[in-house]
This record gives structure tokens, C-alpha cells and sequence, in this order.
């Protein structure tokens, strides 16, 4: 028998996909297989993994929007502590879906996995005081093939929870913050993003 559930094309977004595992628990705790090759080819999911990634993370980092330009990869993303607000968008080439975009809150108690294939940027925002991410990969990080989008881009128009702010132009996190006043925590290379518009369908 099975032990996942899998969600296909959430949000109208084919190819993206919520994977919740069966956890069996008692008194003692809970177990679970937090990845079956066998179950994932059950359901039409055949991709082969070939490395493992974990980050952790303080409340307010914000990663993305990233995407490898040349070597696309397939992420299979989950939380082991904490939560985060994990969103994929859609840039691949001649998609009806085309720069759309769709957001999930993964949590340790949800215990959610996010499949986000070849070809869409990928980005969270952590909402707990800190959080561990892990995510697989089916495809190795290539130097240099690095490519970025504004986590703010009015034209993708993601609804970041419990951030305030306003758009000023650029990906700047400077006017944001979260409700109990915790400032946006982002990279030197994610402040100065380019918007949606300025990729070209060789991208």
C-alpha cells in the first residue's frame, strides 16, 4: 500500500505537485518514509535524485526566487523544523501557465512535500523563528548557471504572509516587514533581482 497522497497540478499549474505522507504515530511518536522511489513511480513520478540539500534558517530570511538557467532542476522540498511559505513559478518556455505561480506553507507538523519540476524558479520565506529546509535535487548545482527573479515582482504578484510593505521598484526588502516587526533577511544577490519581463524565452 501506498504511503503518500499526491496533489497533482495545484494551483491550475501542471507539473506541481503536494505530497503528503502517511505518518503513523502512537504514545511513543510517529514514523514515516519521508521518500519511496515506489511510491512516487506508482504515482507517475519517475525522476532519480542525486543529491540532498538542508538549510536552516532564522525567521524573515527570504531565499529566492532561483532557478539554474542551463541545467534545470527538479526539487522535491519539505520541512523538518519550523514552517515556511514555499512557492514555485512557472517560467518554462511556451507554458499556458507561463509566469504564474503557486504558494504552499510547509511545516514540520503538516509534514508536506513540494515537487516542483525542471523549469520554474523557486523561493521561500521563513515564518517561524527558525526553520530546517531539506530538498532534493535530480540534477547537481552547476557554478555560474545561477539565474534570479524579484521575490516582489508586482507582475507574479506573490502574496507573502505576513509581510507588509510596499513595492518601490526594485527587490529591495527596504519598507517590508512582518507583523511583530521582524525585517526581511535576504542575500546581496536576491536584493538586486531582475523582474519577470526581463527574461526571454531562451531563459
Amino acid at each position: 500500500m501506498g504511503q503518500i497522497t499526491v496533489e497533482k497540478n495545484v494551483g491550475g499549474i501542471e507539473g506541481l505537485c503536494v505530497i503528503t505522507p502517511a505518518v503513523h504515530g502512537d504514545a511513543r511518536g510517529y514514523f514515516m518514509e519521508t521518500y519511496s522511489q515506489r511510491d512516487m513511480a506508482e504515482n507517475g513520478l519517475d525522476i532519480t535524485f542525486v543529491q540532498d540539500n538542508q538549510s536552516s534558517s532564522s525567521k524573515g530570511v527570504l531565499r529566492g526566487l532561483h532557478f539554474q538557467i542551463n541545467y534545470p532542476q527538479t526539487k522535491l522540498v519539505r520541512v523538518i523544523k519550523g514552517s515556511v511559505f514555499d512557492v514555485a513559478v512557472d517560467l518554462r518556455p511556451g507554458s499556458a501557465t507561463y509566469g504564474k505561480h503557486y504558494g504552499v506553507e510547509l511545516t514540520e507538523e503538516n509534514k508536506k512535500q513540494f515537487l516542483i519540476p525542471q523549469g520554474f524558479a523557486h523561493g521561500f520565506l521563513v515564518l517561524s523563528d527558525m526553520a530546517e529546509f531539506c530538498y532534493k535535487v535530480d540534477d547537481f548545482y552547476h557554478p555560474n548557471d545561477e539565474g534570479g527573479l524579484a521575490w516582489n515582482d508586482p507582475d507574479i504578484g506573490i502574496k507573502w504572509p505576513d509581510v507588509f510593505g510596499e513595492y518601490s521598484g526594485s527587490a529591495s526588502p527596504e519598507g517590508y516587514k512582518m507583523s511583530d516587526g521582524t525585517l526581511l533577511n535576504m542575500s546581496a544577490k536576491d536584493v538586486v533581482q531582475p523582474r519577470l519581463s526581463s527574461l526571454t524565452t531562451s531563459d
